[in-house]
């Protein structure tokens, strides 16, 4: 396995600067932020380190040698945004920018895209499940034409308010992926596989593991810690930053140990990177590289 970090925590950085911090780290490879130029929509979010929609195959060998310069690889493109957002305008602006990071991800031999499913939040799971037959069908196409396969995170994106009741993201739990993979059966679609959203879900994080071993495209670590004191007072039908929140690896209630052995055990040797979202390390950008240096060492006993 290959040991790295998502370069969304970075967004005081350029392309070039970026990279550097990694290999600074002894990093080697990043998973990188890919939003459309100039939109910030929500934390960590709208950080754009390759500009998808402009590359060019000039930029895209100048890209690949900076990278090889540092001993650095690109381990996905990654855009997380709402693909079956009710705002049909927005839907489409949202699809529009994931095809050109599609594209963007072969001109880069990357080959593969990180991303969400998307959910309508209103809607219940049966009438998002249609939904992503209805939608998503023609991405896949486009991903498979051009080679390239898309990994979908299992991140509820449901925190805050804004985001209740269903939240942004469909594929949350083993139940909901076998249901997606049925509809899309396709080899270009897996999962970009995190632990952490797990945990405050309630849900057995090493157990999925062994039965979708051969949909899992890319790794994340990311810790959370569920506080029980506030959970004890406010319920799991709270907004889940109420009772919880997102850690350092090693700082929250994911074993990391058990959670590498897991991937060892099912021959996952493909690339796993470190996200940075703890806001205890934000107090100023040195905070946030600091954090990076000490997720890395964590990291370190357990993939070398």
């Amino acid at each position: 396995m290959k040991l790295g970090i998502v370069s969304a925590i970075f967004d005081q950085s350029n392309f070039e600067e970026m990279i550097d911090i990694v290999a600074e780290n002894g990093l080697e490879c990043v998973e990188v932020a890919c939003w459309p130029q100039g939109k910030a929509e929500r934390r960590y979010a709208g950080v754009s380190h390759i500009d998808t929609k402009n590359l060019t195959p000039e930029n895209a060998q100048e890209i690949l040698a900076y990278c090889e310069s540092k001993n650095v690889e690109i381990s996905a493109l990654a855009y997380y945004p709402n693909p079956l957002d009710e705002d049909l305008e927005k839907r489409a602006e949202v699809i529009d920018h994931l095809h050109t990071v599609i594209d963007a991800a072969k001109l880069l031999q990357v080959n593969l895209v990180t991303t969400f499913i998307g959910r309508m939040p209103s809607k219940s799971v049966s009438e998002n499940l249609a939904e992503v037959a209805n939608v998503w069908p023609a991405i896949i196409q486009h991903a498979e034409e051009n080679g390239v396969r898309i990994g979908i995170e299992n991140c509820p994106m449901l925190f805050t308010e804004d985001e209740w009741p269903g939240g942004q993201n469909l594929m949350t739990t083993p139940s909901i992926w076998r249901e997606v993979f049925q509809i899309l059966d396709s080899d270009y679609l897996g999962l970009n596989y995190d632990p952490s959203h797990f945990v405050w879900q309630q849900i057995d994080y090493l157990k999925p593991l062994y039965e979708f071993k051969d949909k899992i495209f890319h790794v994340h670590y990311k810790d959370i810690k569920v506080y029980p004191d506030k959970l004890a007072d406010v319920g799991v039908m709270a907004t889940p930053l109420a009772y919880m929140s997102p850690k350092l690896p090693g700082l929250g209630d994911v074993d990391w140990g058990k959670y590498v052995s897991a991937l060892t055990d099912i021959g996952y040797d493909g690339y796993t990177c470190i996200e940075v979202e703890d806001k205890a390390f934000e107090k100023n950008y040195e905070a946030v590289k600091n954090s990076v240096t000490l997720s890395t060492k964590y990291l370190r006993n357990f993939v070398i």
